[in-house]
C-alpha cells in the first residue's frame, strides 16, 4: 500500500513540477506549486512524519502560497485570459480524483483497525508520539529562533508590499 502511495503522489509531485516549469502564466505555476507540496505532504505521512505533513500542508500549501499570489496579483503579472479549460483535464481529472480518493480511504481505514482503539492524545501504545516531541522541542528549546522567524517572515511580507508599491 505504502508503494502505491508514493508512485502516485511521487509521479504527481514530479508531474506537477514539469507543469510548474513549462506554464506561462504565473497564477498556474502557482498551483502547480501547491500541488508538489500537497503531494509531499502525503509523502512526509507516509513516512510516519505526521507533524511535518501537517506543516506542510499549512505553512506552505496554505500561508507561503497565499503570500506568493498575492504578490503576483500585486505586481500585476498580466491579463488573465479566460479558457474553457485543460481537455486533458476534463477526460484524467475526474477517475484521477477517484482513484486518490479511494485509495486514501482504504489507506485511512486500514490505519484506523490497526490502531483499534489506541489513545490518540499524544501516546501510541505507551510511546510519545513524534508531533509531541517535536512541539517540545519547538516550545522549549527552539522558542526564540521560532518567534525570529515569524517576525523575519512579517518584515519580508512588508518588504514585498513595499516594492511593489506603484508610484503616484
Amino acid at each position: 500500500m505504502e508503494l502505491a502511495l508514493f508512485i502516485i503522489f511521487g509521479g504527481l509531485a514530479v508531474a506537477a513540477a514539469l507543469n510548474l516549469l513549462l506554464q506561462r502564466h504565473p497564477i498556474n505555476s502557482a498551483l502547480s506549486l501547491v500541488v508538489v507540496m500537497m503531494s509531499l505532504a502525503v509523502l512526509y505521512w507516509s513516512l510516519g512524519a505526521e507533524f511535518l505533513a501537517a506543516a506542510q500542508v499549512i505553512v506552505y500549501s496554505g500561508a507561503i502560497m497565499v503570500l506568493f499570489v498575492f504578490v503576483i496579483m500585486l505586481l500585476n503579472a498580466g491579463e488573465e485570459e479566460r479558457t474553457t479549460g485543460s481537455r486533458a483535464a476534463y477526460i484524467a481529472g475526474f477517475p484521477g480524483a477517484a482513484a486518490i480518493f479511494c485509495l486514501l480511504s482504504s489507506v485511512f481505514l486500514s490505519e484506523s483497525k490497526a490502531l483499534g482503539t489506541a489513545n490518540l492524545g499524544g501516546h501510541l501504545g505507551g510511546t510519545v508520539s513524534n508531533i509531541a516531541e517535536i512541539s517540545h522541542v519547538l516550545f522549549t528549546t527552539l522558542l526564540l529562533p521560532f518567534e525570529v522567524t515569524s517576525v523575519l517572515i512579517l518584515v519580508a511580507i512588508l518588504g514585498a508590499v513595499v516594492l511593489a508599491r506603484k508610484e503616484q
